[in-house]
């Protein structure tokens, strides 16, 4: 055969191969991954989960396309856990995401192998690692709070916008307020009562926890004469945000929140993260999993900067006004 011939086939096979190419790569199959998402609500209207669909979106996850996603959740029931968290794991996603720390605990006793990223407080208070740096297990995540410490900046607060009270309601989890579940926060609120002259009065919230709960819990503040109140950062109490600040503006006693949604509804003080920041970075963890990064090598993320949000409407509505000094320090003000 000459040359010429030889070389007219090898064109010939070149140009089948790339004609044939496009059909091959169109037939590569597109990976899909499986997350479950395991929350106290199934909502999906909040601010900041929507930017978190977005920021995987954004990473190139697209729902049913290359990302699955089965929500799951308690619907404020605590009760509800460890049967979610056994559903969860017997799903075998590729991941599972995770709102608040008990919740994650009961995930990571059902399993040890399964990535887990979670939103959550304090994670070493909580005994979900033992190391923000090095996590531990099977879990990592974002940080909500500044560490057990933040209790007392919150009360600190609290105390310049009411200097005559004396005795503060702390609405939180019965669990919580019992002890029975993150006993590290009531150690760290009534050791920081105590430092500022506080009297700690516990208002806890019954289980499920609905709005029937929350104006009984609210009984205890006028049979107790609380002063002032501080809202322990419990995912069910952002569901029921707007029922808890209308029975503080009823009650009419000064109130610290810890979120920001608090505030945009109407509440007088919040001292907290940005929250988009963290819901983007958990998406960004995600990725990292998803990629096939092990979860001991994704660190713990804590916020780095809080915000001090003052509501001058809700002041007026309890007949209360903000210190000048406070003013000053305010990182925004709704009026």
């Amino acid at each position: 055969m000459g040359r010429d011939m030889q070389r007219r086939q090898f064109i010939t096979l070149l140009g089948g191969a790339a004609a044939a190419w496009p059909m091959l790569a169109r037939a590569q199959p597109i990976k899909k991954y499986r997350m479950v998402f395991l929350s106290i609500t199934s909502d999906r209207n909040f601010p900041a989960v929507q930017e978190f669909f977005r920021e995987l979106s954004r990473l190139g996850y697209i729902e049913r396309k290359t990302l699955e996603v089965e929500i799951l959740s308690t619907n404020g029931n605590s009760e509800l856990r460890e049967e979610l968290a056994r559903k969860a794991v017997r799903e075998m996603p590729d991941v599972i995401f995770v709102i608040t720390g008990p919740l994650t605990k009961s995930v990571k006793d059902v399993s040890g192998t399964i990535p887990i990223a979670c939103m959550t407080a304090d994670p070493i208070a909580l005994g979900l690692t033992t190391s923000l740096a090095k996590p531990s297990g099977n879990v990592t995540g974002v940080v909500v709070d500044a560490g057990i410490e933040g209790w007392g900046k919150k009360l600190q607060l609290l105390k310049e916008v009411a200097p005559t009270a004396n005795r503060i309601g702390f609405l939180a989890r019965q669990a919580v307020w019992q002890g029975t579940e993150t006993p590290a926060v009531v150690r760290a609120v009534r050791a920081a009562a105590e430092t500022i002259g506080f009297e700690l009065i516990g208002v806890p919230v019954a289980i499920p926890m609905q709005e029937a709960q929350y104006r009984s819990a609210f009984e205890i503040i006028a049979t107790e004469k609380v002063e002032a109140l501080l809202v322990q950062d419990a995912a069910e109490h952002v569901m029921f945000r707007k029922v808890i600040i209308d029975l503080v503006e009823k009650a009419k006693i000064p109130t610290i929140y810890p979120f920001r949604y608090y505030a945009e509804a109407g509440g007088l003080i919040t001292y907290a993260v940005e929250e988009f920041e963290l819901w983007r970075y958990a998406a960004i963890q995600i990725d990292q999993i998803l990629k096939g990064k092990s979860v001991q090598e994704i660190p713990w993320y804590q916020a780095r900067s809080f915000q001090l949000i003052l509501n001058t409407k809700a002041a007026s509505a309890i007949g209360i006004q903000f210190p000048p000094t406070l003013l000053a320090r305010a990182d925004e003000v709704i009026e």
